[in-house]
């Protein structure tokens, strides 16, 4: 199933990157009226509000390029995938570590190839145990990727779930008494859900898919990234004065 947004697809998450980052990059207003007839579309992971699409907000907010593209979300990554590879969408987002990752690049290519990466903090999360359930540690329901993130060690059943917005839907539908979700969510019904662990955010690599490869045989490296001066400041070496 795919959900397709408007023209101008979000706005800027709350805490997407600052304005001095976005400003950097981003398109002109001659720019973005160009655009607007060739607008870019971007597939990730639904429904909206999901990590996948927090992040890819974030991403495009990041290029400053929001305004010039549209989003699609879907319930699973091969409908984004096979999207991409017949035209119907631009470029596909997927976390690194989602278990589909390694499916989804064997199965599309060369169809459909790796064309960036980046890392990006997920939203922070938490684990959650409906009020109601008292002491009871039956069933709890986790995303695979979100399974370490917490001791459920005293948990009688663990229940995966496909999505996080997934285990948060079932807590409401109570079909278990506890999940590792948003902790917007459990903000938002404090009256319901008790906190158990704050897990916070984790920093993850992301995966853009399109279908023109970039890499031309070699490897495609950001020189000036901040882990490259933590590389020379190791060495005791500046990557702008040549070294020693």
């Amino acid at each position: 199933m795919r959900r397709q947004n408007g023209p101008v697809a979000v706005q800027r998450p709350e805490n997407g990157p600052s304005d001095a980052g976005q400003s950097r990059c981003a398109l002109s207003e001659s720019d973005l009226s160009t655009l607007k007839t060739t607008m870019l579309t971007f597939a990730t992971l639904g429904p909206e509000g999901s990590d996948h699409h927090f992040v890819l907000q974030r991403y495009l907010a990041s290029h400053g390029i929001t305004e010039a593209s549209r989003l699609i979300v879907f319930d699973d990554f091969h409908c984004g995938a096979r999207d991409v590879v017949d035209g119907r969408a631009d470029y596909l987002l997927q976390c690194a570590v989602h278990p589909a990752a390694a499916e989804i690049a064997s199965t599309y290519r060369p169809r459909l190839v790796v064309v960036d990466a980046f890392i990006s903090p997920s939203r922070p999360m938490a684990l959650v145990r409906a009020r109601k359930a008292g002491d009871g540690r039956e069933r709890v329901a986790v995303q695979p990727a979100s399974q370490n993130d917490a001791d459920l060690s005293c948990w009688s059943e663990v229940i995966f779930e496909s999505s996080v917005a997934a285990v948060q839907n079932g807590l409401r539908a109570r079909r278990y008494e506890a999940g590792i979700v948003f902790m917007s969510f459990a903000l938002a019904n404090c009256d319901e859900w008790q906190v158990l662990a704050s897990i916070g955010t984790t920093c993850e690599a992301w995966i853009v898919y399109g279908r023109e490869a970039v890499d031309k045989g070699d490897a495609v490296v950001w020189r000036d990234s901040p882990v490259a001066h933590q590389y020379w400041l190791g060495m005791d070496r500046s990557p702008n004065c040549g070294g020693s």
